[in-house]
């Protein structure tokens, strides 16, 4: 697929702020891990606030608090894994705090919620999510996974 068809969506409200993202190699990124981690099958990326995202947790999964990225896997066989929705809010004081670029906190965000996506859950795995995340961050010249820094 091409990168102008992958479907990453910047909603005006993450674009506040003055980031100046360059979108075309976001999508490509996208398109790797379609490739590498959902096996061809499409990933939707949104990327938006904390308002947005607190909206999707509590009418999803029934948490009132925003997140850093949430992943809602496709019922559907057709060739699509799901949709992942990340605030760029929260990105840019992840960035800030670890030291690195707005661009690789939402690399290292889609990476966490494809995994999410493959069917892969930190919560509930032996640490499986954890190891997949580090090697692909590694191969994909990442810095630390959220998993890394959250330790678990």
């Amino acid at each position: 697929m091409p990168s102008d068809d992958i479907p990453l969506l910047f909603s005006s409200a993450a674009l506040i702020g003055g980031a100046r993202l360059r979108k075309t190699e976001l999508r490509r990124f996208l398109g790797e891990l379609t490739r590498r981690v959902t096996r061809g099958r499409a990933i939707a990326c949104l990327v938006t606030n904390d308002a947005e995202l607190r909206r999707l947790n509590k009418t999803y999964l029934r948490k009132d608090h925003a997140t850093d990225v949430l992943s809602f896997p496709s019922a559907a066989g057709n060739g699509f894994a799901g949709d992942v929705a990340i605030s760029i809010d929260r990105a840019r004081a992840q960035a800030a705090e670890y030291g690195h670029s707005l661009e690789d906190e939402l690399r290292i965000l889609m990476l966490h919620g494809a995994l999410h996506l493959a069917g892969m859950d930190h919560e509930k795995d032996s640490r499986e999510m954890a190891r997949a995340e580090a090697r692909l961050r590694r191969r994909l010249g990442l810095p630390a996974s959220l998993m890394e820094r959250a330790g678990s």
